[in-house]
């Protein structure tokens, strides 16, 4: 969310990022915006005249009554009562205008960084750079749900019959695979100094709609019925969450945090045939990476948070791009971001497995958080985000490129302590 008063001082700076982003529906919204702005504004301003003119005459009432002056006394406590009232009436136009305004201003997107490409969708993302060489072995790569299932490692027909379609059953040497991506993850990060959390795996909407737009609110979370609590899709929004309404400490930045969750979500759409079997799951695991900093710092972190995942998957011996996100494939609340994909032997092309973002001080705005300057000015911090890892999507990424002419599965040494000494799975 944007500060009012850059709608205020720079309308046209906010109109152009919205072009930019290709919604020219929302830019009736900046005028909706200053036009609400300006009749709130004007109502404080009558209301905080009614205020100093209501108690200036409530003060003489008493002397009006003292003096015996009744009638002047009543014409006053009439003259007070009117000045009540419309002062009622007005605090009232004000909650209104303001919820009027935190409505508009919710939707309207936050100023992207002038590095991000333009561009009107993901298909106009731009590629920055490759980490390892992308090989095609020589034998045929099956589809992975095949790789996996010859391993006895999953099973999707018991998942339809308790669950639906979207889940899955991990089983054996697989299941250990995946426990130990996601402990080697753990300690992978806290080798490079990130505080371990295991977050809440549930938020009010407070704290949902602090963290995500409406739009991505109401495609991924699914909301706990009878209650204000929904499951997470992730655990960044327990972990930028955990500071709403808080005022940190400038002594206390950066906060370097790494969390692990089970994730939530919805997936709304339809999507292609490439996506079946564990590409896209209504439930996963995931490590996160959250920091919490100074607005100066952001893009270093920005730069560092997409290196510890690029630098993860290299230490599995999988071949890694990073993609930079056009204007129009970015979130509201992102500033910049770009995603980490894996090369897919099978597929011959890469494929997303990870996604880092710099939010700058968007879901600080709308959650109340603040830092207090070592000068004893307040101000609100930037907060980024990085996926470590996700399986068992990254799972795909790592049986095809780890996959042996006999149907094995090799185990890289990075994993083999979190395998129990295992150098391959057959």
């Amino acid at each position: 969310m944007l500060d009012i008063n850059l709608i205020r001082t720079n309308p046209d700076l906010v109109r152009e990022n919205i072009k930019k982003k290709f919604q020219d529906e929302k830019l009736v919204l900046v005028d909706e915006v200053i036009d609400l702005d300006q009749k709130n504004r004007e109502a404080i301003q009558r209301a905080d005249y009614l205020r100093s003119q209501r108690n200036k005459i409530s003060k003489q009432i008493g002397l009006l009554m003292g003096q015996g002056k009744r009638d002047e006394a009543e014409a006053a406590k009439q003259q007070v009562k009117d000045m009540q009232d419309e002062l009622a009436a007005i605090e009232q136009k004000e909650d209104e205008y303001a919820e009027e305004i935190r409505r508009r201003m919710l939707v309207i997107p936050q100023i992207i960084d002038d590095s991000v490409p333009i561009g009107r969708d993901d298909s106009e993302n731009v590629e920055n750079e490759r980490f390892g060489e992308p090989v095609v072995p020589a034998w045929d790569i099956p589809h992975h749900t095949e790789i996996l299932e010859r391993l006895n490692g999953l099973d999707l027909e018991s998942s339809r019959r308790t669950t639906g379609s979207g889940f899955y059953y991990l089983k054996g040497d697989i299941a250990r695979l995946h426990s130990a991506i996601l402990s080697y993850a753990r300690d992978f990060m806290i080798d490079r100094g990130f505080t371990y959390y295991v977050p809440p795996f549930m938020i009010r909407s407070d704290v949902v709609t602090g963290v995500m737009s409406f739009a991505e609110m109401e495609n991924m979370m699914y909301k706990i019925e009878g209650e204000d609590l929904y499951l997470i899709g992730t655990s960044e929004h327990s972990m930028i969450g955990k500071f709403i309404d808080q005022m940190l400490g400038e002594d206390e930045l950066p906060q370097t945090l790494t969390s692990y969750s089970p994730c939530f979500r919805k997936e709304v759409g339809a999507h292609g045939i490439e996506e079946h079997g564990l590409y896209r799951v209504h439930q996963f695991e995931k490590q996160e990476m959250v920091v919490v900093c100074k607005p100066e710092d952001s893009m270093m972190w920005y730069e560092r948070l997409w290196r510890n995942t690029v630098d993860f998957f290299r230490t599995l011996d999988i071949p890694v791009r990073t993609l930079e996100c056009c204007s129009g494939d970015l979130a509201d609340l992102k500033v910049k971001s770009c995603d980490v994909e894996a090369w897919s032997p099978r597929q011959q092309k890469y494929f997303e497995v990870g996604s880092c973002s710099n939010l700058g001080d968007a879901q600080a705005r709308r959650l109340k958080i603040r830092v207090k300057g070592a000068d004893g000015k307040k101000y609100l911090p930037h907060t980024l985000n990085n996926t470590v890892v996700a399986p068992p999507r990254m799972l795909i990424a790592f049986v095809e490129n780890n996959l042996n002419a006999d149907g094995s599965v090799r185990i890289p040494e990075a994993l083999r302590m979190y395998m129990g000494g295992k150098s391959e799975i057959r």
